[in-house]
C-alpha cells in the first residue's frame, strides 16, 4: 500500500510513537541528509514475526541461518565484543546493560517514507495507516535532570592516553580508538522523549530509535558502517571532528582547520587502510578502492572528516559473512585491528556490548546497511541503567588533553537533552 502524505513531519512522529508501543521497534531516520546510497528517508518497523537473540560463540552462524529462513525485511543490532567470536580474544569488563550480543527480528508492519510517499507493508496495511493516523502527540512531561559519572576522572583520562601513546611509540599498535563510558543508576526516564530530544538537539543521517523487551538504543549517529548495493559494498569510516560555530567566518575557518590538521589526516587515512584491507576479504580482486578521501561533512553539532571506500563483493558470498569480514568496523578499533581491540579490552573500564557495534536492516532485495553505533544513548528500564560511551582516535601525536575535550564534545548533544552535566 502506498500512499502520499501531507504533513511529513507529523506523520513520521506519529509513526514512531505508533511504533514505539510495540515490543520489538526499529526506527531508522536520515533527517534529510542527502545520500546516493539511501534506500529511504525513514524507516519504521514494528511488532516481531520471529526473533533471534544471540550471544558471542555462533551468533554469525545463526544468523545465517536466521537470514536464510527470513529473505524479506529484517532489522537489528550487532554488538562490539562479537569480536570474541571473530578473533581469540576475550571481554571481562563490567557490563551494566546486560544486553545480548546481536538480535534481529522480523517485522510484522513496515514503513518506509520516501520524500512525502509512504510505503506500507504489512498484512493489514489500512489498520496501520489508520492507527497512525490516530494518534495524538504526546507532550512530553518534565523530565528530571539525569547527570551522567564517568568511569574516568580528566586526570585519569589523560594518564590513559599518554600510556597508550607509549604502545604507539614502541610500535604495538599505530592509532587506536579508546573510549569511556558515562553510566547512571536507578534512572527512570521516557525513552521515546528522550529521542525525540536528541533527534532536534543533533539531527544526524543514521538516526536510530530501537527497542525490544524494555530496552532502548537512542542513536544519534553520523556513521555508516557498511552497506550493500547490488554488488557493491560502501563503508565510510569517520576519524576528524570539529566544533561547529556561532559564527560563520570562524565555522568555515573551522572546518579548513579540519581539512587541514596533520593529525586529523593521519587518523583517517590509517582508518582508510585499515577499511580497505577489512574489504579485501570479500572483494572481487582489485576492486577495492577509495571512492572519497577527506570528505569534510557538516552536522548541527559538529564538522566531521568522512571517507568512503568501496568494493565489488566475490559471487557467493552471503551478506552475513561479508558483514563478519569487516567486523567490528575499522572507525572504532585500529590499527592493527586485533591488536589494538586487545589493549583497549586492557585500558577501558566498562564493556562496550552495542556502543562500537552496528544498527541496520537486511532488504528483501538483497541489500543491507548498518550504522556504527555512537552518540547514542543505552537503556535497560528493568534495571534502570543509563549508559553512554564516547570515544577518540589515538595516535602518536595526541595531545592527551584535547582527546578529553573532543570526548565531552561529542557528548554534548546527549548531556543537553538530559540536563544534566
Amino acid at each position: 500500500m502506498i500512499v502520499q502524505v501531507q504533513d511529513l513531519p507529523e506523520f513520521k512522529q506519529k509513526a514512531l510513537q505508533w511504533a514505539s508501543i510495540f515490543d520489538a521497534a526499529c526506527y531508522l531516520d536520515s533527517n534529510g541528509f542527502n545520500d546516493p546510497y539511501s534506500k529511504f528517508d525513514t524507516l519504521i518497523a514494528a511488532g516481531a514475526r520471529a526473533e533471534l537473540t544471540a550471544n558471542t560463540g555462533n551468533a554469525f552462524d545463526k544468523l545465517e541461518r536466521f537470514r536464510e529462513n527470513n529473505p524479506g525485511w529484517m532489522t537489528g543490532f550487532l554488538g562490539y565484543d562479537l569480536k570474541n567470536e571473530i578473533e581469540a580474544l576475550t571481554s571481562v569488563n563490567p557490563d551494566g546493560l546486560k544486553f545480548p550480543d546481536l538480535y534481529f527480528f522480523i517485522p510484522q508492519h513496515l514503513v518506509l517514507i520516501r520524500e512525502n510517499e509512504v510505503e506500507i507493508n504489512s498484512d493489514e496495511p489500512e489498520m496501520v495507516m489508520k492507527a497512525i493516523n490516530q494518534q495524538v502527540l504526546t507532550i512530553p512531561g518534565q523530565q528530571p535532570v539525569i547527570s551522567l559519572k564517568p568511569r574516568f576522572s580528566r586526570q585519569e583520562y589523560i594518564d590513559t592516553v599518554n600510556k597508550i601513546k607509549e604502545h604507539i611509540t614502541r610500535g604495538d599498535i599505530y592509532v587506536t580508538n579508546f573510549c569511556q563510558e558515562f553510566f547512571a543508576e536507578d534512572v527512570i526516564l521516557a525513552p521515546l522523549d528522550i529521542f525525540r530530544s536528541l533527534n532536534e538537539v543533533s539531527p544526524n543521517p543514521f538516526s536510530t530509535f530501537f527497542k525490544w523487551n524494555g530496552n532502548y538504543i537512542l542513536g544519534a549517529s553520523p556513521e555508516r558502517f557498511l552497506a550493500k548495493r547490488g554488488s557493491k559494498l560502501i563503508s565510510q569510516p569517520i576519524k576528524g571532528t570539529a566544533k561547529r560555530l556561532d559564527d560563520i567566518k570562524a565555522d568555515e575557518q573551522a572546518k579548513q582547520t579540519l581539512r587541514n590538521h596533520p593529525k586529523e589526516l593521519q587518523e583517517n587515512v590509517m582508518v582508510v587502510d585499515l577499511v580497505r584491507n577489512d574489504l579485501t576479504r570479500s572483494a572481487n580482486p582489485g576492486t577495492v578502492k577509495t571512492e572519497e578521501l577527506f570528505g569534510i561533512y557538516s552536522f548541527k553539532q559538529v564538522h566531521q572528516m568522512i571517507s568512503t571506500v568501496v568494493c565489488e563483493l566475490q559471487e557467493g558470498l552471503s551478506n552475513v559473512q561479508a558483514i563478519k569480514n569487516t567486523f567490528p568496523m575499522g572507525s572504532m578499533t585500529g590499527a592493527p585491528k586485533v591488536s589494538c581491540m586487545q589493549l583497549m579490552e586492557q585500558y577501558e573500564r566498562s564493556k562496550r556490548g552495542v556502543y562500537s557495534g552496528a544498527i541496520g536492516y537486511f532488504s528483501p532485495d538483497g541489500d543491507f546497511d548498518f550504522n556504527v553505533v555512537i552518540r547514542s544513548l543505552l537503556y535497560n528500564s528493568s534495571d534502570k541503567y543509563l549508559s553512554f560511551h564516547a570515544g577518540g582516535a589515538i595516535t602518536y601525536h595526541a595531545i592527551a588533553e584535547n582527546e578529553y575535550e573532543e570526548c565531552l564534545l561529542k557528548a554534548a548533544a546527549v548531556m543537553e537533552v538530559l540536563g544534566g552535566s
